[in-house]
C-alpha cells in the first residue's frame, strides 16, 4: 500500500461529497438530453423542455453552492479541496453553456434546427455521459482506467465537436445570405460547441485527480 492509499484509508468514507458529484453529472445528463431532445423538435413543442432545462440549470447552482458550503464546513475531505472546487466548477460551467444554448435558441426563435446543431447536442449528450460514469468512479478510486478511458472518450468528443462546428460555420457563411441568420446560427454552433470545450476541462480535472490517488 502506498502512501497516498494509506492516508485515504485512515479518512472516514466520505457521504457528502461524492453525492453531491454525482447529482452534479447526473443534472447534467438530464440537461443535456433535454437540450438534444428540444432540437429534434418542432419550435412550438420545446417550450416544454427549455423550460425543464432552466429549472435543471438553477438546481445545479444549488448543487455547485452546496458543494463549496461543505468545503467552507468540513476540514476533512475525500481529495485536494481545489480539486473538489475545479470539479463540481466545471462540471457547473457545462450546464451553463448548455442552458445558453437553450436560451439562445428559445431568444432568437430559431425554427430551422441545422444537422450540425443536432450533432453537437449528441455529442455534447454522450460527453456529459461520460462525465457521469468516471465522476461515479471517484467514490473508491480503485478502477483508475474506467475514469482515464471515460476521459479519453471526453477528449476525442471534443475534437469531432471542433470539427462540426467548424464545418458548420464555414457552410453557413457559404450559403447563408440573411445577416440575422448567419448571428443566430453562429452564437447558438459556438456556445453548443463551447460546452464541449467545457466537457474537456472536467476531464482534465478527473484525470488530475485519478493521477493524484493512482
Amino acid at each position: 500500500m502506498n502512501i497516498n492509499n494509506f492516508f485515504q484509508f485512515l479518512v472516514p468514507k466520505d457521504k457528502k461529497f461524492f453525492p453531491l458529484f454525482e447529482q452534479a453529472s447526473s443534472n447534467l445528463i438530464e440537461i443535456a438530453t433535454n437540450l438534444h431532445e428540444a432540437v429534434n423538435l418542432p419550435l412550438k413543442e420545446r417550450e416544454v423542455l427549455f423550460q425543464k432545462i432552466d429549472v435543471l440549470e438553477q438546481k445545479g447552482e444549488d448543487i455547485t453552492r452546496q458543494t463549496n458550503l461543505e468545503l467552507s464546513r468540513n476540514f476533512i475531505t475525500p481529495f485536494d479541496r481545489e480539486d473538489i472546487h475545479s470539479l463540481i466548477t466545471s462540471i457547473d460551467n457545462v450546464a451553463g453553456n448548455l442552458h445558453g444554448a437553450a436560451s439562445r435558441m428559445r431568444l432568437y426563435q430559431v425554427d430551422k434546427i441545422t444537422k450540425s446543431i443536432r450533432k453537437l447536442t449528441e455529442i455534447n449528450l454522450e460527453a456529459c455521459q461520460n462525465i457521469d460514469v468516471a465522476v461515479r468512479e471517484l467514490r473508491d478510486l480503485k478502477k483508475m482506467k474506467n475514469i482515464t478511458d471515460a476521459c479519453v472518450k471526453i477528449n476525442k468528443l471534443e475534437n469531432k465537436s471542433d470539427n462540426v462546428y467548424d464545418k458548420a460555420v464555414l457552410d453557413l457563411f457559404e450559403n447563408e445570405t440573411d445577416a440575422k441568420n448567419i448571428i443566430k446560427y453562429k452564437e447558438v454552433l459556438s456556445v453548443l460547441e463551447t460546452a464541449t470545450d467545457k466537457c474537456k476541462s472536467v476531464a482534465g480535472v478527473l484525470e488530475s485527480i485519478s493521477v493524484k490517488h493512482s
